[in-house]
């Protein structure tokens, strides 16, 4: 390998490293949620925010760091995210109630927006033609590495330390980080002055935030509440206007333009239904672990590893097949994979043996192994050089609002069912059981969803 070449991929584990705490301080905490429900006296739905609230922040402001991305230097930027990040990890860890803990994780949540919402514009800024498209996937698996492997982490440093120690491993990454992003990265600047639509940036940041609030909280006031029915007005009604400034003005947040790219439309709502179809599993697992089968945070979260030990090793194989084969037989493999995953974990019961968890978390791993990095690198590449930047923070977004609407929606669907089985006579072990599998069922829904998806984005054009 040459200088330049170690040069490059050196700056890509910087960047690479970002993503992956980012998406792994973001998870840590799902095996920390029920420690953290006991010990603060909130409930489940309640808890969700430290989540929510994190995902809801990093998702809104990455269309506004990511134009930021080309008037700053990249060197700065990152640098200033790593630093953000790394102070709102080490207050969480140290954060007294739960509204304090809530707003730290917002603060964490600026940090990592100002990562992700860069790092494949600097991948692609750094790597040519041949070894881009290696090491967007590389990225992209990394991504879905960090966000899925939290658990595992989680549940090691919850039972020897409490669930405040989940903070603390990001925290001199991060700071590692900041030296090297400031010595290393590019200091090249696309745009010395760029004009940023606030107007639409306030729109779209209200739409999303009353939408996830309305789904978070629906089965609590009730779907035809007036509550619900005001937050599904302000989401239109501000929706609408962040659609129709975007396409007046010259210079908008989203370029809706690139959406009538068939593979990068359809490939982006794929990416979207894959992390709810994820989420819908990875929130509620460890519930599974901890409240039915009794088991301890260490143990819960060993069972959980096998998830990210299979994605470790599939996604890179899948990524190079990808190049050479094309990604399209790939992204529909995925998916059924992880749907048969999915049919399994719709069996479990108190009789559930570690094996056969075991078994279902590492098909899970081998299903999203196959689709993220193919699926990433056609969407990236589907688009022109000029355009990359764009892709890059709209990709970002799709993965995040996955990531958002999997939690939402996977919360509220399991506390409504579990309600319902409560007030039909049944015990509580039994309830939590049939809501967990009921919801199971949405996760192969939204399965579904992405296969279709994803057969429709990278289907042949005819000739």
């Amino acid at each position: 390998m040459t200088t330049d070449a170690r040069i490059k991929w050196t700056m890509f584990v910087i960047i690479a490293v970002g993503n992956f705490i980012a998406m792994l301080d973001s998870t840590t905490v799902n095996l920390a949620l029920y420690p953290m429900a006991v010990d603060l006296g909130v409930t489940m739905g309640q808890i969700q925010w430290v989540m929510v609230a994190y995902m809801l922040v990093l998702t809104v402001f990455l269309p506004f760091f990511g134009k930021l991305g080309d008037i700053f230097p990249k060197n700065k930027l990152y640098t200033t995210g790593y630093l953000t990040f790394a102070a709102g990890a080490f207050l969480s860890m140290l954060a007294p109630n739960y509204f304090s803990l809530i707003a730290f994780r917002c603060i964490e949540a600026l940090g990592a927006s100002i990562m992700l919402s860069n790092a494949q514009a600097i991948i692609a800024m750094i790597f040519q033609r041949e070894n881009r498209g290696k090491a967007l996937g590389l990225n992209g698996c990394i991504v879905a590495i960090g966000g899925m492997s939290g658990p595992a982490l989680g549940g090691l440093l919850i039972n020897y330390f409490g669930w405040h120690s989940v903070f603390f491993p990001c925290i001199p990454v991060a700071l590692l980080g900041a030296i090297y992003s400031w010595k290393m990265l590019p200091v090249y600047v696309k745009h010395r002055t760029l004009k940023f639509d606030y107007k639409g940036f306030i729109y779209f940041t209200i739409s999303l935030f009353a939408l996830l609030l309305a789904i978070s909280e629906g089965y609590k006031w009730g779907w035809t509440s007036i509550k619900i029915i005001i937050l599904g007005i302000i989401t239109l009604f501000f929706g609408c206007l962040f659609y129709i400034r975007d396409h007046k003005i010259s210079y908008p947040l989203i370029n809706f333009s690139i959406f009538h790219i068939r593979p990068f439309t359809f490939g982006n709502l794929g990416v979207m239904t894959s992390y709810m179809a994820m989420y819908t599993n990875s929130i509620l697992l460890p519930f599974y672990l901890q409240e039915v089968l009794k088991l301890n945070a260490l143990i819960s979260g060993c069972l959980i590893l096998p998830y990210s030990v299979t994605l470790a090793f599939v996604a890179p194989i899948s990524g190079r097949l990808s190049g050479k084969y094309g990604s399209r037989y790939l992204t529909i493999a995925g998916p059924i994979v992880y749907i048969i995953a999915l049919l399994l974990f719709t069996t479990f019961d108190k009789e559930t043996r570690f094996w056969e968890i075991v078994l279902a978390s590492g098909i899970m791993g081998i299903g999203n192994g196959l689709f993220q990095s193919p699926s990433n690198n056609a969407i990236m590449t589907s688009v022109s050089k000029e355009e990359i930047g764009v892709a890059s923070g709209i990709l970002a977004l799709s993965r995040n609002l996955g990531n958002i609407l999997g939690v939402a929606v996977t919360i509220t669907l399991f506390e409504t069912f579990r309600e319902f089985y409560i007030n039909n006579g049944q015990i509580y072990d039994t309830a939590f059981l049939n809501s967990y599998h009921t919801t199971m069922i949405f996760g192969i829904l939204f399965g579904l969803a992405c296969l279709i998806f994803a057969y429709i984005a990278y289907k042949p054009d005819k000739s």
